[in-house]
């Protein structure tokens, strides 16, 4: 069997089966892909089915020089589960990937911004263009509940539930949970809903989405990412951010100011503890204080 028609097929398991979305299927894809052009390149002919462990490991070391660990790493993870999948289909007998090691590429820690940035990039916001209280409205909703981006822009009013002091997220999976929102945050919600957001023209089927376009229709995630960028180059910040450095920082604040991680682990929506402690950011500064406030010998 060839390996477009193995391709193909391994992308209905991965639908059908896994339930896994088009974005995770073209990378999983990719990878293949990738390893089909190494064997067309050095004029190998194997069939998915025959492909021995040397010649996937030749593969690996052409890629080594030319992606770093973390692509490194992807790709091996992505083969692994395709040569699984011929196993799983009884294509195969063996995993050639079996003995195959991931390269270690250590944990990169998130860019923050400072308390001081996150106010100046909100007070950067011009509060007399059409746009510029809604703006304020999300940036605060971003930074205040630390949310993903696509959660911001899904954000429904009826998931706002201000008088007990919580707004329900749907997140990764469509799991929900129950975020704390601020006083300061819902303010500036109330100031969008009552004074900007009643002026739009709302198309059908968006009058319970909170955060619209100028056309009434639910924004994009690039519209968000373009309104932080149009800010932090308004403000000459230097360093590289999204709105998920929004995110990053709401986590690394908490941690610095006393909430502990499993709190944290749930106002995120993270599954596992793990990913939390990837997601905020310990300065060396935050590690002395700690040190000298509570070791017995300081």
């Amino acid at each position: 069997m060839n390996w477009n028609a193995q391709i193909k097929n391994y992308q209905s398991y991965l639908k059908i089966e896994r339930g896994l979305s088009k974005n995770t299927i073209d990378n999983y894809s990719f990878d293949i892909e990738r390893l089909c052009l190494f064997l067309e390149q050095n004029a190998i002919e194997v069939s998915p089915i025959k492909i021995s462990e040397e010649t996937i490991q030749q593969f690996i070391y052409s890629v080594s020089k030319e992606v770093n660990p973390h692509s490194q790493a992807r790709i091996i993870s992505g083969l692994k589960s395709f040569f699984s999948y011929l196993i799983f289909e009884d294509y195969r007998q063996d995993n050639p990937m079996e003995l195959i090691e991931t390269p270690k590429t250590g944990r990169k820690l998130p860019d923050t911004l400072s308390v001081e940035e996150i106010d100046a990039l909100i007070a950067a916001i011009d509060l007399s263009s059409n746009e510029g209280e809604r703006n304020r409205a999300m940036l605060e909703t971003l930074y205040g509940c630390g949310l993903r981006v696509s959660e911001l822009v899904s954000l429904k009013i009826s998931d706002l539930f201000f008088d007990e002091g919580f707004i329900k997220i749907t997140g990764k999976g469509s799991k929900q949970r129950f975020v704390p929102v601020s006083e300061l945050t819902q303010k500036y919600i109330v100031l969008y809903q009552n004074y900007k957001r009643t002026d739009l023209n709302i198309k059908k089927g968006q009058e319970d989405t909170l955060f619209l376009n100028r056309r009434g229709s639910q924004l994009t995630r690039a519209m968000i990412f373009t309104i932080i960028k149009d800010l932090a180059a308004k403000i000459e910040l230097k360093k590289s951010i999204s709105p998920h450095t929004f995110r990053h920082s709401f986590a690394t604040h908490l941690l610095e100011n006393g909430a502990d991680l499993r709190s944290i682990q749930l106002m995120l929506g993270h599954e596992s503890i793990t990913t939390t402690e990837i997601y905020v950011h310990l300065d060396r500064r935050f590690l002395t204080e700690v040190m000298n406030a509570f070791h017995p010998r300081k």
